[in-house]
């Protein structure tokens, strides 16, 4: 098929994903300027947020991995023209999406003294801990928000998730800059003033986006006069269904770089801090691709609906070249300044822990030239991913993900990741691995379905 079939759909896949690249930028971008603010105050302060961070992350995970059910639900039902059906699949997974909130938070909540058990520097728990019991209470208003976020991208109304999540920045990013520093006659917070900023601003969020999803012809009857526990046993059972395999898929993944900052802590707060300078980088470039797979998601979910499965092949190669072309670019951008990019997190006119501050620095450029070449890996994994959840094929992906991720790229980070072997960087080295494996293996899963289904209609 020429190349023309493909790139002609790219601005309807920039339309659609564009708005949820930003909008999942913006979450990043949250992080980014805790973590340039925090790392004013020392390497303590930064690698004490990356471990609390890391239990958020577990949970946040499987919350926002679950969530996705919703979308492939919301867009099939919105092309057949099913409103009832489509009404019925928001109110049931907005309910889940509330006791898993609530859950997640006191998973979070209680698992606070493993911390002490984990071999992380003790000067690292003892920041961690405050920050982390309200970081943590964050999680139910965040996984509200993915509920109303997953139905609205369902009905690819993406940019209205994108505006909530705008609005959640700015407000962050003030109430940042006042209680992290005490600025105005507040008091000097430190990394619980991070805290506060993104427990305030998760609640805004969600509020503003019911108040938008409300005020438009094409959602307001769905957000409207919901029955909350008015259930429905078969649309939960089939949310579940779809929702605890995706859930598993994005926690394995999740939990492998959770896992990268466990046993960075293990070397030290220096390689810690590194490894959340980097993290944090290749975290926003990933929003990208993460973009171009709810577009995937919702319009491989919209040709499945109107059972046109060539089309739907040529639309999902056409946003898998896209996320191709981007990754290749933040490669080249990643190599090209992986000594500058660190400098960006670190205070070298802090003569006190300049020290420690050039350590950071050296490790960190080192990570973001293997984070250059896991692009393209991690670009593919997580596109194919969403087109296959668009399918509704969600099984066999998680075991796929599992195997990747844990029988390939932990192994990997744990033997290389030992301070007499490469450190950090062998950490590194089993994240790219884990990633390579997992866009191949879901690939030819893709490659397989697809055109077993073209077959099964003719």
């Amino acid at each position: 098929m020429p190349l023309q079939h493909y790139t002609k759909e790219f601005k309807y896949n920039w339309q659609l994903a564009a708005p949820v690249m930003l909008g999942m930028l913006g979450h990043t971008f949250v992080s980014f300027v805790d973590n340039i603010m925090v790392g004013q105050l020392g390497t303590a302060e930064l690698a004490a947020v990356s471990l609390g961070n890391s239990f958020m992350f577990i949970a946040m995970s499987i919350g926002i991995g679950f969530s996705t059910a919703i979308t492939p639900l919301i867009a099939e039902a919105d092309s057949g023209g099913d409103f009832v059906k489509g009404k019925s699949s928001f109110k049931n997974g907005l309910f889940l999406c509330t006791v898993l909130g609530v859950l997640l938070f006191l998973l979070v909540f209680f698992a606070k003294p493993l911390m002490y058990f984990m071999k992380q520097p003790p000067e690292v728990v003892e920041l961690a801990i405050p920050y982390l019991d309200l970081v943590a209470f964050s999680l139910i208003p965040l996984i509200v928000f993915q509920g109303f976020k997953q139905f609205s991208d369902g009905l690819s109304m993406t940019k209205y998730p994108m505006y909530a999540t705008l609005l959640a920045n700015i407000i962050n990013i003030i109430l940042n800059y006042i209680l992290i520093f005490g600025k105005l006659g507040f008091p000097q917070l430190g990394i619980v003033g991070a805290a506060y900023g993104t427990l305030i601003s998760r609640f805004i969020m969600v509020g503003y986006l019911w108040y938008l999803l409300k005020g438009k012809e094409k959602s307001k009857d769905y957000v409207t006069d919901i029955k909350f526990f008015v259930l429905d046993k078969l649309m939960i059972k089939k949310i579940l269904n779809l929702g605890t395999p995706s859930a598993m898929q994005m926690l394995f993944e999740v939990a492998i770089f959770t896992a990268a900052i466990w046993l960075s802590g293990l070397l030290g707060k220096n390689p810690q801090a590194a490894n959340q300078i980097a993290l944090n980088l290749s975290s926003m470039t990933f929003m990208v691709a993460m973009g171009l797979s709810v577009a995937s998601m919702i319009r491989v979910g919209n040709q499945k609906g109107l059972q046109k499965y060539f089309e739907l092949r040529r639309i999902a190669f056409s946003l898998f070249l896209m996320g191709i072309l981007f990754a290749i670019g933040f490669a080249l951008i990643f190599y090209t300044f992986h000594n500058y990019l660190p400098k960006l997190y670190v205070d070298f006119d802090d003569v006190k822990n300049l020290a420690d501050n050039t350590e950071v620095l050296a490790i960190a450029s080192k990570l973001l030239i293997v984070a250059a070449v896991f692009q393209i890996s991690d670009s593919i994994q997580v596109m194919v991913l969403g087109a296959l959840r668009g399918l509704q094929d969600v099984k066999i992906p998680t075991l796929i993900t599992f195997v990747s991720y844990w029988l390939v790229g932990f192994p990997i980070s744990w033997f290389l990741g030992k301070a007499h072997v490469y450190g950090s960087f062998g950490i590194w080295l089993g994240l790219l691995a884990g990633l390579s494996t997992a866009a191949i293996l879901l690939y030819i899963r893709f490659n397989y379905l697809t055109k077993k289904l073209i077959l099964t209609k003719e």
